[in-house]
């Protein structure tokens, strides 16, 4: 699961990043598309985490974009995109994440077409 921002890092404000998954499915053969490419895009571009499996392997690429400090004080919550295969998706992301994420640039519509919902997570027994 993506790891919640805390509310202040030693530079400041933690601003929005993305965290891509990159286990089981996300970024493997499994999945058709330039993995790699879209990685170093995304790291060019914005702060990237890689995660191992996020646990939706139907939804593979996934990508959550985590708002900043000032898009959860303004109520944003962490955006779900799925099946991002597709390089001007990765644009899309990456021009919304510049413009300040959720919470403080709106979401490109085109972007909903990704946006899912994940399931909750069951606690372990």
């Amino acid at each position: 699961m993506p790891e919640r921002p805390t509310k202040e890092t030693s530079g400041g404000p933690v601003p929005c990043r993305v965290v891509v998954c990159r286990d089981c499915c996300c970024g493997s053969p499994k999945v058709t598309g330039d993995h790699a490419a879209q990685t170093a895009r995304l790291r060019a571009e914005v702060p990237v985490r890689i995660s191992d499996c996020l646990d939706v392997c139907d939804q593979a690429n996934v990508i959550v974009v985590q708002p900043s400090t000032t898009g959860r004080a303004a109520g944003a919550r962490p955006v779900w995109l799925g099946l991002v295969n597709d390089p001007d998706a990765t644009e899309d992301i990456v021009a919304w994440v510049r413009a300040g994420g959720p919470g403080v640039a709106p979401q490109p519509d085109i972007l909903d077409l990704y946006a899912f919902t994940p399931p909750r997570r069951r606690a372990e027994p």
